[in-house]
């Protein structure tokens, strides 16, 4: 029996932590994509940001006879009784973006430290000094803490020359844009608004942060973020955001879908192209597959237009005549 005529018999399942995120609409377009390449079928779940609402959501997508799953874990710990589910029926689980510490599980991701390098990197060069703030991710997600790993690298130096001072830091439950605009408030609050640049660990923490120094009349300090989100580019373009990490989703997506699709067809983890054995901060010896990502900024917009990713009309909505020279054309 050919590969092929085997993936037609193939349901892949995916567990989406929180599917109202902009970006995992470009995921899902490209894990399908794939799937329908390879003659498989494809079922979802949305845990709504609810780790106990995902293993439930997993169970309902093992009783639907799925033959591999992509996990977007919205709880690293609390996934593990999926995984281990999962592998007593000999379902393969492919820990999608987010780590999910368990050697039965395939990672694939981006780089997320060297994410957080590109992120401090950026927001370093345009503000050498002064006084930082630093929004994480979420406290349940491991990759807020690799994304502050690798900002914290790029810092160091900064920070022990007496350059650049952290004067705040705040975890940003469930990722969520108003928290990580309340915890910026605060901050804002507590600092007399003595703030020079801000880390954000990605678009959606970023657009609560610009939000948060929109009303105090600061907007144009530094900010980072990551994710390629479309308002997020917009405000690269306005001045308003310095970087956005991009990591193309669709590239990821589809790598997702071709690993589920050779794992459920018999293949070991070892065996998919680019794979490699990695061990997590904790000890975990896992496979896993990592892609590269690129810092947008104003000197680069024309990578993500050319790729398709977004157009000259979205990126340039009322981006002035100071703005970028894509915007003047």
């Amino acid at each position: 029996m050919s590969v092929a005529s085997m993936a037609l018999a193939q349901t892949v399942g995916v567990s989406w932590s929180n599917f109202q995120e902009e970006r995992w609409k470009r995921d899902e377009a490209a894990i399908r994509a794939a799937l329908d390449e390879a003659g498989a079928t494809y079922i979802s779940t949305d845990a709504q940001s609810s780790a106990s609402k995902q293993l439930s959501d997993i169970e309902s997508l093992m009783a639907q006879g799925v033959d591999a799953l992509i996990v977007l874990a919205q709880d690293t710990e609390a996934i593990i009784p999926a995984v281990q589910a999962a592998a007593d029926e000999g379902i393969p689980v492919i820990a999608y973006d987010r780590l999910i510490e368990d050697e039965r599980a395939f990672y694939l991701t981006f780089d997320n430290v060297e994410v957080g390098r590109m992120q401090a990197r950026a927001v370093l060069e345009a503000q050498p000094e002064g006084n930082y703030v630093m929004i994480k991710g979420s406290p349940t997600d491991p990759n807020a803490d690799f994304l502050r790993g690798g900002q914290q690298e790029v810092l160091q130096d900064a920070i022990d020359a007496g350059d650049i001072t952290i004067v705040g830091e705040a975890y940003t439950d469930g990722w969520l844009p108003a928290n990580a605009q309340r915890n910026m408030e605060q901050i804002l609050t507590q600092t007399a608004n003595d703030v020079d640049a801000v880390v954000a660990s990605n678009d959606g923490t970023a657009g609560g942060v610009v939000a948060a120094l929109q009303a105090q009349g600061m907007a144009g300090i530094p900010v980072s973020g990551q994710d390629g989100d479309l308002a997020a580019l917009n405000r690269v373009a306005s001045g308003t955001q310095t970087v956005s990490v991009w990591k193309d989703a669709r590239d990821l997506g589809r790598e997702a879908g071709e690993i589920a699709v050779a794992l459920a067809g018999g293949a070991d983890m070892s065996e998919i192209d680019g794979a490699e054995e990695w061990t997590s901060p904790s000890g975990t010896t896992m496979w896993a597959k990592f892609l590269n990502p690129i810092p947008i900024t104003q000197d680069n917009l024309d990578v993500v237009v050319e790729a398709g990713w977004i157009d000259i009309e979205t990126l340039c909505q009322g981006v002035g005549e100071d703005g970028p020279e894509i915007c003047q054309n």
